[in-house]
């Protein structure tokens, strides 16, 4: 890196809510092998500058604000135009279906917003030494679903017996009647009418129950339940 004499680690960060943007960066600027290059609220601010930042790592938000892009097509979109980039995910949702969907879809690292401190440079320190990072009982909750140890080769969906499931438990007993009749392919009005709620409400709990499962958009829910699944639920 010539623009770097110092060698240290380029970060960059993305996160829609300014407070916890300000948080990270006050705590990432601090170790003297850190260098934070870029903050960001808007991927297309991020897109748009992220290739003459010369970064070694990006920590990101998983759900960005519901008009900007969701995490998984942005992981993927950035996998594919900076595959050496090591992206470490932070999140509110922090369950093993979402921790590994996050990791196919070209994360190095994923870490709960409910962490210590600490733990935010330790992360960044190993995604950008090449190591995967998890906080340990997320390892272990995902060591214990492969019954494998957990290494950078992680077994692709559809070769294991044994493949995580969206957690319906964190769901009140409404939202997984209406996430479900969503899965079965009826509208936000069909499901309004079978359980005779206002199409508002039926929305707002839809909504509700996505984002509690790591999902700001109708099509990122939809391709994940299929690829866990193996059926083919249309997307919108």
């Amino acid at each position: 890196m010539g623009n770097n004499p110092l060698n240290r680690t380029r970060i960059v960060i993305i996160d829609d809510q300014a407070i916890t943007l300000h948080g990270m960066y006050a705590l990432l600027k601090k170790p003297n092998d850190f260098q934070v290059v870029g903050r960001y609220v808007h991927s297309s601010d991020l897109l748009a500058e992220l290739a003459s930042l010369d970064a070694d790592v990006l920590v990101m938000d998983f759900a960005l604000a519901p008009d900007d892009m969701d995490g998984i097509s942005l992981l993927r979109l950035l996998q594919t135009q900076y595959p050496t980039l090591a992206i470490l995910v932070i999140s509110a949702i922090y369950n093993s279906a979402t921790v590994l969907l996050a990791l196919h879809a070209g994360a190095k690292g994923f870490i709960s917003k409910s962490m210590h401190t600490e733990e935010l440079a330790r992360a960044v320190g190993n995604v950008a030494s090449g190591q995967i990072h998890l906080m340990p009982e997320m390892a272990l909750e995902l060591t214990q679903l492969f019954n494998t140890e957990l290494t950078q080769h992680l077994p692709p969906f559809g070769n294991s017996a044994k493949q995580p499931s969206l957690d319906f438990s964190l769901l009140s007993p409404r939202e997984q009647e209406v996430i479900q009749c969503f899965i079965d392919g009826m509208s936000v009005s069909e499901i309004a009418d079978k359980f005779k709620r206002s199409i508002k409400t039926i929305s707002g709990q839809k909504q509700t129950a996505m984002r509690k499962l790591g999902f700001s958009s109708d099509r990122s829910f939809l391709q994940h339940h299929n690829a866990l699944n193996g059926s083919s639920v249309p997307l919108p």
